[in-house]
């Protein structure tokens, strides 16, 4: 790939070096993407022309009242995608105005009498009726979204998209392109795409050439989407699209690019964005240029509608005509069954997941080869694999699988998370701070905390908990997670100034902080009430929440193990209002005591539930219980407690966190500092897809008689995951891939240059020992 420096030089190609130009994105294209152009088979869903923005070059948008101006009803939407599905289409393309409620009154009624506020949902809901009714698979482009928006879409899009066009503010002032377009902010288009690569959409973009931009600035744009693809690795294909005047909209005596600028980015976009990317070039808006697109380093037609509401015509025999102008040496498949099918996996659920199967020939013989699986447990994995929902009776019919039918459980969770997230394993270089073991409560499964009056309580102060913070960053950490014991009279706001100083100091730091737990105490303290205390922590610098405190959503489990403890009404509250003010969470379940296998299927269907609601949830992560100190195992406080959970129901419970978990969630992570770093291993063969963080420091496990250490570097990671023949990846909190690393890539981490954690950063023993920080009341 080439350098911005080289694009702008390479990007004013004269003509007279033209051919050189194409036939250096040529061969770079063949390297990468073969022989083959692809295209798709689609049907254009033109929910809405509305739209708040007057794009100068637009010819979709409409105001009410205008010729065309329409917004389709789910019944006209349905048809549409029946009629393209019996006309061979596999995708349903739907384009609309950007937010048009925000401007037309007559567009709120209609998404009133729709029963919905916002278009967004509304297209959320016509998605999910067209996967439900139709064999077609929804690919939405939908204009800017927020975080919330993009989660909620991606459970019934198989891909999204959001063409960038520009990185001109220019083109906001007056007399230009996007002066009345206010969603065309560079800035904010950016963010969006982002926002889907942390959230892993495979996400269609692209730049729009003609409308004003200059050379540099098309280079800008798409230097801008490579930088986004090496950060996030969720851009999927990338369109080169040329402005064409039309009489009705206000831009129509504006100069078209020569087919030579053309010709000219696509070259430069396959030199910036290399040989593996998907490159398109709308075939119909350059007829009887087809051979020479082709020689400029494009692999993708884009899509042939049968049946649209928009004119199909052209577009279809556009690309007819095209792949009939193709050499006899290239093929021209549908996309669907080459690159496209396997770049949309990571982002299926369900429906989705099942539907793309079904495509693109991945059912394969998975089902007959278990063949041996025991009559009642053969069908609901048949259903698992065949995209279905698992119930919360499968679930429990699942749990109780012994023998054969646990391995074949496994070996189909395995296949889901094959599907749903891909070979990738990631983690997250962090460090944990526990900032004090005095705590009020006496939870029996908890052998970190002490009471107020013990020697061995300690607490850091807020410039040591500052301290270990920058170090962790110096050391490369991304992520730093905060949580502690609950000291009595602890300062209500002490949450929110401890996450200010942090920030303050450390303002890249992502802060991963506070339980469920803490966020209540801090409220009880403060007096704020639930959503004032979270939004305050959100202003203070905090990234998101981890779900812990859940063990097991049960009441009546709770009453046993922990009475007292924060109520599942309580957890429920904080995480659904956290992921209302847009803190995303993890979630957790703590197994391997007095609780039975249905009560981890009904605490993932609890789980399950909020997050098809909130989508604010980025993983699941199952802890057994480190039984050997824990009070109510090593004083028998608990009677009938179980001695931590066993091997087999360590795999179990992941590989049935995959299946009822995967399609909402994709993250299942194994902990290495529960399970041991060699199972945890194993459990990337049950399901999981990643292996938590580096830690740096442990307090709460290894208190509670844990033996794995406090650290393991990223080199370890590397390795263990290799060896599991998957591929590492260093992600952020919110798994967006920071790195991917390709066979022979290893990290350079200081923290695999450390030979005695202890040593360096200190240990829980060490802490409680030294009296250092010894906490004391007053």
């Amino acid at each position: 790939m080439i350098s911005h420096q080289d694009a702008c030089a390479l990007i004013e190609t004269p003509a007279g070096a033209l051919g050189d130009l194409l036939a250096r994105a040529g061969e770079l294209r063949d390297r990468g993407r073969g022989r083959t152009v692809t295209f798709s088979a689609k049907v254009f869903v033109p929910l809405t022309t509305l739209c708040r923005d007057y794009c100068g070059y637009c010819t979709f948008r409409r105001d009410p009242g205008e010729p065309g101006a329409h917004t389709m009803t789910p019944e006209e939407v349905v048809a549409l995608a029946q009629a393209g599905g019996r006309l061979g289409a596999k995708e349903a393309l739907f384009s609309l105005g950007d937010k048009p409620e925000a401007l037309f009154p007559t567009h709120r009624e209609f998404l009133r009498r729709h029963g919905h506020r916002t278009t967004l949902a509304y297209l959320r809901a016509v998605c999910e009726t067209v996967l439900k009714e139709s064999p077609l698979l929804p690919h939405a482009n939908p204009g800017v979204m927020a975080e919330r928006d993009l989660a909620a879409l991606r459970e019934v899009n198989v891909s999204m998209g959001l063409m960038l066009e520009t990185l001109s503010e220019r083109l906001l002032e007056r007399g230009m392109a996007h002066d009345r377009a206010p969603d065309k902010v560079p800035a904010r288009r950016i963010r969006t795409i982002a926002l889907a690569g942390k959230l892993g959409i495979p996400f269609t973009t692209g730049v729009l050439i003609g409308i004003g931009e200059t050379a540099r600035e098309r280079v800008d744009a798409l230097v801008a989407i490579r930088d986004l693809h090496e950060r996030y690795g969720h851009i999927q294909e990338v369109i080169v699209q040329n402005f064409r005047a039309k009489p009705r909209i206000p831009m129509r005596d504006a100069p078209e690019p020569s087919l030579d600028d053309l010709l000219r980015t696509l070259a430069v976009a396959r030199l910036v964005l290399g040989p593996d990317m998907n490159i398109q070039a709308p075939p119909n808006l350059s007829p009887r240029a087809y051979p020479r697109l082709l020689a400029a380093g494009l692999n993708d037609w884009g899509g042939v509608s049968p049946s649209s509401g928009a004119p199909p015509r052209a577009r279809a025999s556009s690309c007819a005509s095209a792949s009939r102008s193709i050499p006899s040496s290239r093929r021209v498949p549908s996309s669907w069954t080459s690159a496209c099918a396997r770049a949309w996996e990571p982002c299926s659920t369900s429906a989705v997941s099942s539907r793309i199967r079904m495509n693109a020939g991945a059912a394969g013989s998975l089902l007959a080869s278990l063949d041996w699986v025991s009559r009642d447990l053969r069908p609901i994995l048949a259903r698992a694999l065949d995209g279905h929902e698992v119930s919360v009776e499968d679930g429990i019919a699942l749990a109780r699988a012994e023998g054969r039918d646990f391995h074949a459980l496994t070996h189909v969770a395995d296949e889901m998370r094959r599907r749903q997230a891909g070979e990738v394993v990631t983690y997250v270089v962090n460090r944990n701070v526990n900032f004090t073991n005095v705590c009020i409560k006496h939870c029996t499964f908890c052998a970190f905390s002490r009471d107020h009056r013990e020697e061995e309580g300690y607490f850091l102060p807020v410039a040591e908990v500052v301290r270990r913070a920058r170090e962790a960053s110096e050391l490369g950490a991304t992520e730093v997670c905060i949580q502690a014991g609950l000291p009595p009279k602890l300062d209500g706001r002490y949450y929110i100034d401890l996450t200010r100083a942090i920030t303050a100091a450390v303002p890249a730091l992502h802060i991963h902080a506070f339980s469920p737990e803490e966020v209540l105490y801090g409220s009880i303290r403060s007096g704020l009430p639930i959503r004032e205390y979270l939004a305050e922590l959100k202003a203070a610098g905090l990234g998101t929440l981890p779900g812990t405190s859940a063990e097991i959503l049960d009441q009546a489990i709770r009453d046993i193990i922990a009475r007292g403890r924060i109520t599942v009404e309580q957890w429920v509250d904080v995480i659904t209002t956290a992921h209302a003010l847009g803190i995303r969470t993890t979630s957790t379940i703590m197994y391997g005591h007095v609780e039975t296998p249905a009560h981890w299927i009904h605490h993932m269907a609890l789980l399950r539930a909020i997050q098809k609601d909130t989508g604010g949830f980025t993983e699941f992560v199952p802890l057994s219980l480190i039984h050997s100190e824990a009070p109510m195992w090593a004083k028998g406080l608990v009677p009938g407690v179980r001695p931590g959970a066993t091997g087999i129901e360590v795999v179990k419970m992941h590989a049935l966190a995959r299946l009822m978990l995967g399609p909402t969630f994709r993250n299942i992570q194994s902990s290495w500092v529960k399970e041991g770093p060699k199972l945890a291993q194993l459990l990337l063969s049950a399901g999981a897809n990643d292996l938590g963080g580096t830690l740096i420091n442990e307090s709460i496990s290894t208190s509670a008689g844990a033996q794995y250490g406090q650290l393991v570097g990223p080199a370890e990671l590397h390795r263990l995951i290799r060896d599991a023949g998957r591929v590492p990846a260093q992600r952020d909190t919110l798994y967006g891939l920071l790195h991917t690393y390709n066979d022979g890539e290893d990290p350079e981490s200081p923290l695999d240059k450390i030979e005695d954690a202890e040593a360096r950063f200190g240990s829980y023993r060490r802490l409680i020992a030294s009296g250092e920080f010894r906490f004391t009341r007053g």
